[in-house]
Order: structure tokens, then C-alpha cells, then sequence
């Protein structure tokens, strides 16, 4: 079985650097797929409250049958409930859906709302030993440096939208600046913009015997990013996994990196519609 590398969080925490996500799946892809990654390989899950599946994936730990300790379990807080006590009580919640003792990375999954209480309150699990690291999701470079010098703990991951279409070159100077980990959701865009039939991704795959996702990941690793990628598929998240007998070289990358529009596809955190969105949502 291939051994994939960890990055290193600012608080000296390992975590792996090819992760298994798990949104928009329902209860029952969750459990068997979440089980289906573990036993191919993968030690990172990704979940969050508002994926309304952290019981599912809780189960697909256990079904798994690998050890808690060898797992490192990503959850996130949703948007109403980013306030101090908010984020208290749904922390509890989610440990209690995901059946552990402790999760290994908590998220604020969207910059809305009381971020600066919920932080507080999250820096309290972290010092309690409760959380092994704490970080946000989909805070730009502004926010980021604004939360930097206004808190105590910096956190130690930011997860954004990442595939070769947006791959978030500016973002990244920022969150190297301050040491936090580049974590990217969505590293295919989720098939947009005919991504796994790209000319230059093809050319680049064929030239290696791999596919389009795996020289997108491959190209993920390689620049130090963490990836989650998602799959129901078994042989898909087999083939996800098998990116570690080959490499990029400068010309792949630099190929690569000619497809960067900078501008992503998916959300518009500008957008006050996307906000009222965002709070309707529960978590259910």
C-alpha cells in the first residue's frame, strides 16, 4: 500500500496530504464509501455538519476496521451556529454523530457570522485537547489576515476552492506568509469545464500511463496543497489513491499552471443571496 506524505501544521500536527471527502453524499454512499477509502488507503476523511452525514461517516469508520489513531477527521461548524456558545454545542453534536472521543481538525466552514467568538470557543477545545487543530474554510487573503492579527491562535488550515482552473496563486503566498496549511475542496471542479477531457490534462496524463484525476492530484501534492477528492465509485476511489509511482516534471507543471482563470466556479461570497443561502440551510 502506497504511503502518502503528510504536511506539517504550524502546531508541529501531521496531517495526510490526500484526504477522502465526502459532500453531497447520502447517509448510506457515506458509510460504504467512507469504509471503501480507509480500507484502499486513506487516513484523512472530510465531513462537516452541514453535509448531514457525520453519523454515516462515523459508522464507516467503525465498519472500516482501521484504528481510530491511524484516522485524522475533518469536521466543520456551520454558519448559524458560529458564535461562541453555538460553536460549543455543535462541536458536541458533531462529536456525538461521529461516535469519537475527539476530532482531529474543526473548521469554521464559511466566514459569516460570529467568527471571532466561535474561535474563541474553539481555541478552548484545542487547549482542553479535545481537537487536535483548528482552522476555517473559504476565508479570502483579506480575511485571513485580518483573523491572523486579531486572535491568539492562527489557524492551521485553510480550505478553499483548488483545481487547475482556480488554483489560488495569490491566496497562497498569503497562507504561506502565516504558515497555514493550503488545503483545496474540490480539486476536479467537480467535473466543470470539461476538466477530465481537457487537451492539456489529457496530453500531460497519457505522456505518464494516468489519468486526468490523477495527474490533477498528482499536480495537487506536488505543489504542497492538501486534496480531498470524492467518490461512491470504489474503483474510482482506488484509482484516486494510486498517485504515487509517478511525477510531474516542470514542463507538466508549468502546462498546468497555464489553465488558472483565478476566478472560481462554484460560490460567490460576495453575493447576499448566497448569505441567506447559506443560514437556511440546517444541519439535520
Amino acid at each position: 500500500m502506497a504511503e502518502v506524505p503528510n504536511v506539517k501544521l504550524h502546531n508541529g500536527l501531521e496531517m495526510p496530504q490526500l484526504g477522502f471527502g465526502v459532500f453531497q453524499m447520502s447517509e448510506d454512499e457515506a458509510e460504504q464509501s467512507v469504509s471503501d477509502a480507509l480500507q484502499t488507503g486513506y487516513r484523512l476523511i472530510d465531513t462537516a455538519a452541514s453535509y448531514r452525514n457525520e453519523e454515516a461517516v462515523g459508522r464507516g469508520i467503525k465498519k472500516s476496521g482501521v484504528p481510530r489513531e491511524e484516522i485524522f477527521i475533518t469536521t466543520k461548524l456551520w454558519v448559524p451556529a458560529v458564535n461562541y456558545e453555538g460553536a460549543k454545542k455543535a462541536f458536541d453534536t458533531s462529536l456525538d454523530k461521529l461516535g469519537l472521543d475527539y476530532i482531529d481538525l474543526y473548521l469554521i466552514h464559511q466566514p459569516y457570522n460570529d467568527v471571532f467568538g466561535a474561535w474563541r470557543a474553539m481555541e478552548e477545545l484545542y487547549e482542553a485537547g479535545r481537537v487536535k487543530a483548528i482552522g476555517v474554510s473559504n476565508f479570502d487573503s483579506a480575511k485571513i489576515v485580518d483573523f491572523v492579527l486579531n486572535n491568539k491562535t492562527k489557524p492551521m488550515v485553510n480550505q478553499i476552492e483548488t483545481h487547475p482552473f482556480n488554483q489560488q496563486v495569490e491566496a497562497r503566498k498569503i497562507l504561506d506568509e502565516y504558515e497555514i496549511v493550503h488545503e483545496g475542496w474540490a480539486p476536479f471542479a467537480e467535473g466543470r469545464q470539461d476538466l477530465f477531457t481537457n487537451e492539456t490534462l489529457k496530453k500531460i496524463a497519457e505522456s505518464h500511463g494516468k489519468s486526468t484525476g490523477q495527474v490533477v492530484l498528482r499536480w495537487n501534492i506536488q505543489r504542497g496543497v492538501v486534496a480531498i477528492p470524492k467518490s461512491t465509485h470504489k474503483e474510482r476511489i482506488e484509482e484516486n489513491f494510486d498517485i504515487f509511482d509517478f511525477e510531474l516534471n516542470d514542463t507538466d507543471m508549468a502546462e498546468i499552471a497555464k489553465l488558472d482563470e483565478n476566478k472560481g466556479l462554484f460560490v460567490n461570497h460576495a453575493d447576499p443571496e448566497f448569505v441567506k443561502a447559506l443560514y437556511a440551510r440546517d444541519t439535520k
